[in-house]
This record gives structure tokens, C-alpha cells and sequence, in this order.
């Protein structure tokens, strides 16, 4: 058995974009969740990734996808994007922290298995 046996395939980065951006997709308005969260879900189908190459994803093509529904680990959306992401999540009334300036997780996460 050579070290290569021990590891999966590494899949094409098409197939880990479009995984992400489905995953993305699924995110219900007035919800978030976070790329630690998606990047679980993606490597369950794909066996890698984590949450750096799901933030690269959206960076780079997340574009057509609602982006300012993925938020770090303390519910912070992109700080490049964070008037637009704040804007997004209050009009669609997605429960935020007192000050208005992160997503309140723990009434608002979702989980893709959901």
C-alpha cells in the first residue's frame, strides 16, 4: 500500500465548487450558516476540503449564490462585504446579534441536514 491508497481521490475543483455552491444554495432566507458547517457537509460527499477552500469558493464564484448567508464561526458575514450581507440578512430577517453586526447563531444556524 503506497501513501496515495490511504487518501480519497482528490476530486476536480469544478466538483468542490459546484458542491459548495449547492450546498449554498439550499441556505433558507432568514438562516445562516458557516463555512465550517458547509465545508462538513461538502467532505462528507467529497471526502476533503475545509472551511478556507469554502471561503475561496465564495470569493470567487459565489456570486450567484446567496453569499451573505455563509458567515464565520462568530456569525461575522465577509468583513469586504459587510454592509451589503447585513442589509441582505435584515431584509430577509435573519436573527441578529444586539448590535446588529453578526448573525445570532444559535437562533439562526443552519444545518444541511435539515
Amino acid at each position: 500500500m503506497t501513501a496515495r491508497d490511504d487518501h480519497p481521490a482528490v476530486p476536480p475543483a469544478e466538483e468542490y465548487l459546484d458542491e459548495v455552491l449547492a450546498v449554498v444554495e439550499r441556505v433558507p432566507s432568514g438562516r445562516a450558516t458557516t463555512y465550517g458547517i458547509v465545508a462538513e457537509a461538502v467532505a462528507e460527499v467529497l471526502g476533503r476540503g475545509g472551511p478556507r477552500q469554502v471561503g475561496q469558493v465564495m470569493a470567487r464564484a459565489g456570486s450567484g449564490v446567496p453569499w451573505w448567508r455563509v458567515v464565520n464561526a462568530a456569525g461575522s458575514p465577509p468583513a469586504r462585504h459587510l454592509d451589503r450581507a447585513l442589509a441582505e440578512l435584515r431584509a430577509e430577517g435573519c436573527p441578529l446579534t444586539r448590535d446588529g453586526r453578526r448573525v445570532d447563531l444559535r437562533r439562526a444556524v443552519w444545518f444541511p441536514d435539515e
